[in-house]
């Protein structure tokens, strides 16, 4: 097994900053790593550690410092690392130092000016192998050794593998020098360490949470048979994860020409595509009104959970700009605010004489509006906690109506559900607009939603639907009911993106979707045991 690429070094071109030989772990000896960055960096850029061959008894990271440099040019925090080599050093020793590389980085990205989010690796045959074992064993503590910066992860984003082997067990005779190689590196032969030629094959460590791999092989291999790379890139994909095989007929072990041009080529897409700047998460909030009994920031459409809060089965929430949130409380009876924190910063309940709030908004004049479903009460409270609006009625009490909603124009839209319609009172308490589904009082609506255009969302049951409706009735929109391909329980919340996309949330379907403009699933999260009765975009 030779080493990755056979590179003289190079000038320093004058947009990059060069560190040598800085040392990033003492165990074992001093290990050190060569650092190549751009110069005039706007912001986090991404990272890649390269890692060279060797058969894990020779290799030097010199090997790699004209990569290094052209990845730094293109943009890159790249770093070459050394680390220790058999016979002295067996395995996991090198694993644990390529780990303790990738910590170091994570360690030192404000001075670095890198994204530790966005962390690749590239490695060529022993290196190869080491760059997979980075991107496989991801969180599995016996690999990460005693090395400093324990507190940062050694996980990588992306794995490219130049004929790296990922099969000790079968390396025997399908390789020149995996006899005289892997004893060394392993502790003895594959008769006498078995368990350790397994533990060692990363083949044996692939799940669905694998970083994607790009493996790079030609099939005149002599070192690492060309089918090392293509068992594993079939079982990444058979377990679900991201494995791409790139394979060059007639190549050996260390590409030349055209080949290595055309690797290489592949290597930097690789990166460009997985280290690539991922825009900013869109964040949810939902209310669970099921036995779990919370407010919960969630990223959309991935459902990766930021915090949350016991809302006691509340229905409602709101996301308040500052990264705070409004919402009902099921039992106590009140309506919270909290900071982005999770701080309880304002309330208004029963002291109030709140009897079930099932609704809350905060309005653009700093007032809340509270819909009181026992009561059959809309009002509009100060900060203070002054009334300063009120509109009540008998077909609201007693839990015959849900949401409540201040429009643009400064009406309220409020459903009273039982009957099945969506009522629309003006400052004076007048009703000046209603829409009742088609299906009459088994529609069940849950929120009107006042559209930017004049038109109402109106989210309905049996069957689950969202419709647009004009100031005339007319439904000119929608989504869901018995006429489209997506069928859903009960639409209850609503919430609209900025780019037009709804966001809906079906509540006995157990998912939330998004749509497009033609009701199109463009994503959809299945909530599981929450039951979401409320759903709120944060607009940041």
């Amino acid at each position: 097994m030779i080493t990755a690429f056979l590179l003289l070094a190079q000038a320093v071109p004058d947009s990059v900053i060069l560190e040598r030989a800085i040392e990033y772990s003492r165990v074992g000896g001093a290990q050190v790593m060569d650092i190549a960055r751009p110069k005039n960096a706007d912001g986090r850029r991404p990272a890649v550690v390269a890692i060279h061959g060797g058969g894990f008894r020779a290799g030097k990271r010199e090997s790699y410092s004209a990569l290094i440099l052209k990845l730094a040019e293109r943009g890159y925090v790249a770093a070459t690392v050394d680390y220790r080599l058999s016979p002295a050093h067996q395995f996991p020793a090198p694993v644990e130092d390529v780990k303790a590389a990738v910590r170091y980085l994570r360690a030192n990205a404000n001075r670095l000016f890198l994204d530790p989010d966005r962390i690749g690796t590239v490695g060529g045959s022993a290196g190869g192998h080491l760059a997979l074992m980075l991107g496989l064993t991801a969180g599995v503590a016996e690999f990460e050794g005693s090395g400093p910066n324990r507190e940062f992860s050694s996980r990588v984003q992306c794995v490219v593998d130049y004929y790296g082997p990922t099969d000790f067990t079968k390396s025997y005779g399908a390789s020149v020098d995996a006899a005289e190689v892997l004893p060394m590196f392993l502790g003895g032969d594959l008769a006498t360490q078995d368990r350790y030629h397994r533990r060692a094959s990363p083949l044996n460590w692939v799940t669905p949470n694998a970083a994607p791999v790009l493996a790079i092989h030609g099939t005149e291999d002599r070192y690492v048979e060309h089918a090392q790379s293509v068992w594993l890139v079939d079982r990444m994909k058979a377990a679900g994860a991201h494995a791409e095989l790139l394979t060059l007929p007639a190549a050996g072990h260390g590409f030349k020409g055209e080949d290595a041009a055309k690797a290489e080529a592949a290597m930097i897409g690789f990166f460009d595509k997985h280290l690539a700047a991922k825009p900013k998460p869109r964040r949810v909030l939902v209310s669970d009104h099921g036995p779990g009994g919370e407010v919960i920031l969630m990223d959309w459409p991935s459902g990766r959970v930021h915090w949350r809060v016991p809302n006691q089965r509340g229905h409602d929430v709101q996301a308040l700009p500052g990264g705070g949130a409004l919402y009902t409380v099921g039992p106590a009876k009140k309506v919270m605010e909290i900071d982005s924190q999770q701080r309880e910063v304002w309330s208004y309940g029963p002291n109030e004489g709140l009897e079930h709030p099932i609704s809350a908004q905060r309005l653009e004049n700093g007032n809340t509006l509270i819909h009181d479903a026992r009561k059959g009460e809309t009002v509009e409270v100060t900060r203070d906690k002054k009334i300063v609006w009120r509109y009540s009625h008998p077909e609201l009490a007693n839990m015959q109506s849900r949401n409540a909603r201040r429009t643009p124009q400064g009406t309220t839209l409020i459903s009273v559900e039982v009957l099945g319609k969506i009522i629309e009172v003006d400052r004076t308490g007048n009703m000046v607009w209603s829409y009742s589904g088609e299906g009459g009082v088994k529609r069940r609506p849950y929120r009107g939603l006042r559209l930017p255009n004049g038109n109402t969302l109106v989210s309905m049951t049996d069957p689950g639907e969202v419709v647009e409706v004009t100031p005339a009735g007319k439904v000119v929109r929608s989504i869901g009911g018995l006429k489209s391909s997506l069928r859903m329980g009960w639409a209850s919340g609503t919430d609209v993106f900025p780019n037009g996309n709804l966001l809906i949330n079906d509540y006995t379907g157990r998912r939330i979707v998004e749509v497009d403009s033609s009701g199109t699933v463009v994503n959809e999260f299945r909530t599981g045991p929450w039951t979401i009765a409320s759903i709120s975009i944060v607009n940041e």
